[in-house]
């Protein structure tokens, strides 16, 4: 039973293909769009049961953080390929997942853990509506945009606030590191 947090994890990695495979292939939009509800909601269940039971571990965070990389990522290179998101709103939220994680690895190798925000889960939470909006494309465009491709832009939004909050975090640990020496 304490293994279901790192399976669920593991899960979203297997999936992401899956969805990145359905969005480029003849799939219907809904069953793309279902999967990849599926494969988001195992990253809020994951990290919630790994906390409940007290099972956090190493491993668990690295693929929590590996599989929202895959799931995203790969989700956001199909949506191009489909012309359903812009280059750039893609590689702002990429490049912040990998400045992030850089940063996290460069503190790690300190001792030092940089842990998750409030606002990094709600950055996850603007990527996953604004990506299964996307794979979804409803109605019609308000104000020239698709409600998808708003709610890409309020996550490109928060995707970058987020990183920013990272960012001082990791100049404020850089301070201290340097005053201590």
């Amino acid at each position: 039973m304490h293994r279901i947090p790192n399976v669920l994890a593991s899960l979203r990695i297997a999936l992401a293909p899956v969805v990145v495979a359905l969005a480029l292939g003849d799939a219907p939009a809904s069953l793309t769009a279902g999967l990849f509800a599926i494969a988001a909601a195992t990253d809020f269940f994951d990290g919630y049961l790994a906390r409940r039971w007290e099972v956090t571990t190493v491993l668990g965070a690295f693929l929590d953080s590996t599989a929202d990389k895959l799931l995203v990522t790969g989700s956001l290179l199909a949506l191009i390929a489909l012309d359903r998101v812009s280059v750039w709103a893609a590689l702002v939220i990429v490049m912040r997942e990998f400045i992030v994680m850089a940063l996290r690895g460069l503190t790690a190798v300190e001792g030092t853990v940089v842990p998750p925000s409030i606002l990094g889960k709600v950055k996850a939470a603007s990527q996953f509506v604004a990506i299964f909006l996307a794979f979804l494309r409803l109605g019609e465009p308000i104000g020239g945009l698709f409600v998808d491709e708003w709610a890409m832009w309020l996550a490109v939004v928060i995707t970058v606030v987020s990183g920013w909050g990272y960012l001082r975090a990791f100049f404020s640990h850089l301070q201290r590191a340097s005053s201590r020496a």
